[in-house]
């Protein structure tokens, strides 16, 4: 039995369905970005990209953990 997908990635099916990208790409994004600031990133892809907030916080979120490692 598989245990159902939790936190920022339980997002990530809707992400690509929605924008068409697939998530590595989002992440990318984010990853060569200036901007280093959790707020800051999450305003950065909705202005820029047409996220809604909470596609965009889990991205960002999810993203900045794996770069911070936890």
């Amino acid at each position: 039995m598989t245990n159902p997908v939790k936190g920022p990635a339980s997002y990530f099916p809707s992400i690509e369905k929605t924008y068409g990208r697939p998530v590595v790409e989002w992440k990318e994004l984010i990853r060569s970005s200036p901007l280093t600031k959790h707020g800051e990133l999450v305003g950065w892809l909705k202005t820029t990209h047409g996220l809604g907030h909470g596609h965009a916080n889990a991205l960002v979120a999810h993203t900045l953990a794996e770069e911070t490692g936890r």
